[in-house]
């Protein structure tokens, strides 16, 4: 049952930070918020509040090969022959594999503080590439990981038809994504419904890279839907050249040329943009979905977040494929990949002196943009859904620190236990680091590993 009201010694707001606050809860939504005032006897108590994070891009399923992949083969690896073995991997699951490894990741996402995942769901059909007998099977599953967690939900189904530019027949190990525009429609419809019982729910769509849409099918795909709009773009150098060769253009540069690029539109990874394309993206108001984490596995390459913040770019985290689930640990590596390359300290910019808060409130408002929030309700706000998390204040990393510090500390300082509580829609889904159904969650998820690693 949620609480009446919550108040935290400080909490961080659109506002910048607030101490002795209380909020007021009522129907999953902040229904009042006072600064400055004593705690009531009735009151939730906690120290530090922050607004619960947007994990912008998962592929939830990839969260049971995570660690698989780390070994070399006989020739040189990267991106293209860790595709292989996640073909190879998604090629056993059945529809409650996915939902079982889905669940898990969601619940570990709502105990690293993310609240709401936009979903890049790109997995559809049987194990032979056949439709279901219901079309939307796996979308229903995906559904139900979500309102089993309980975390907020940004659906993006994705639409997949070839395997190159240019419209390049689709290949074997991709038979389980594939849709025309038609069947898309339908799967969108049926999304829509799943859907309605979620609250705070979103649908969006994800025709997933310029390999897999032709640009007809991708300017009939835009008319489907009203909501958000992710794509992947220049993640991999390969990519690029490929795209040169097929239109004379870079991924991202095709986009912003043939598009219309907005406000609606998340361009995930972008690693590769350089010149005219980073200011022109930038102005577009479309959002630079970035997964740095993801990015250094994979060997992707480094985002020009200076150059691309300095020209009024907008940006949000995501965990993509799921190989570490961690707010601070995403916002480290994003700027530590920065320093990296630029030798020098402290590099993202922003309006905050602290990095940290910069990092945190940039990734805060850049992806709930992406995943379909209004601006009104991004963060501890009234009238905003009750999403939010508490620190743990009796962790050392965060010993005598406040405000500023403690965001620098918990993306910097390598905290073991950082948060403590988590609301979703006002309901404490997570104390003391765990969540509420994580054992059950947990044993579904080591039967589905023991079936789909059994040798």
């Amino acid at each position: 049952m949620e609480p009446h009201s919550l108040w935290a010694a400080s909490a961080l707001t659109p506002d910048g930070w607030a101490r002795d606050v209380r909020i007021g809860l009522r129907e999953g939504r902040i229904a009042s918020l006072e600064s400055g005032v004593p705690a009531s006897v009735d009151d939730e108590r906690v120290g530090t509040l922050l607004p619960g994070m947007p994990n912008l891009h998962s592929h939830a399923f990839q969260r049971g090969m995570a660690g698989l992949t780390e070994y070399r083969g006989p020739a040189a690896d990267n991106f293209w022959s860790w595709r292989s073995l996640m073909y190879q991997f998604v090629g056993r699951m059945k529809p409650e594999d996915l939902e079982a490894v889905t669940a898990f990741a969601f619940v570990e996402m709502l105990e690293a503080g993310f609240t709401r995942v936009g979903e890049f769901h790109y997995v559809h059909h049987d194990l032979d590439g056949r439709p279901y007998a219901d079309p939307a099977e796996l979308t229903a599953r995906v559904v139900a990981a979500a309102e089993r967690a309980g975390i907020a939900l940004t659906l993006l189904p994705v639409f997949y038809a070839h395997s190159g530019f240019g419209g390049a027949p689709a290949a074997e190990g991709q038979r389980r994504f594939l849709h025309d525009v038609p069947r898309f429609a339908n799967l969108l419809e049926s999304s829509r419904k799943l859907i309605a019982s979620l609250p705070d729910s979103v649908l969006g769509m994800a025709p997933h890279s310029l390999r897999a849409v032709t640009p007809a099918q991708l300017e009939e795909l835009l008319s489907l839907n009203s909501g958000p709009i992710h794509m992947h773009a220049a993640e991999q150098t390969g990519e690029v050249e490929q795209c040169i060769a097929w239109s004379g253009a870079r991924p991202v540069q095709w986009l912003l040329d043939n598009t219309p690029l907005d406000q609606r539109w998340c361009l995930v990874h972008s690693t590769h943009i350089e010149g005219a394309e980073i200011t022109r993206l930038a102005a577009s108001g479309a959002v630079a979905g970035l997964c740095p984490i993801t990015e250094a596995n994979l060997g992707d390459g480094v985002f020009p977040a200076v150059r691309y913040l300095n020209a009024g770019g907008r940006f949000g985290i995501g965990t993509d494929s799921n190989v570490s689930i961690s707010v601070a640990d995403e916002l480290r590596q994003l700027e530590y990949s920065q320093r990296l390359r630029d030798r020098a300290r402290n590099v993202v910019p922003g309006a905050a002196a602290s990095t940290g808060r910069t990092l945190f409130e940039s990734a805060l408002r850049g992806g709930s943009q992406a995943l379909g929030v209004p601006a009104a309700q991004a963060g501890i706000i009234a009238k905003a859904p009750a999403d939010f998390f508490s620190l743990n204040a009796d962790a050392i990393a965060f010993a005598d620190r406040r405000e500023d510090a403690l965001l620098d500390s918990l993306v910097f300082a390598g905290a073991r236990d950082p948060i403590d509580s988590v609301w979703r829609a006002g309901k404490k889904l997570v104390t003391k680091g765990r969540h509420v159904a994580r054992d059950a969650v947990s044993a579904a998820y080591r039967t589905t590993l023991s079936r789909l690693l059994a040798s």
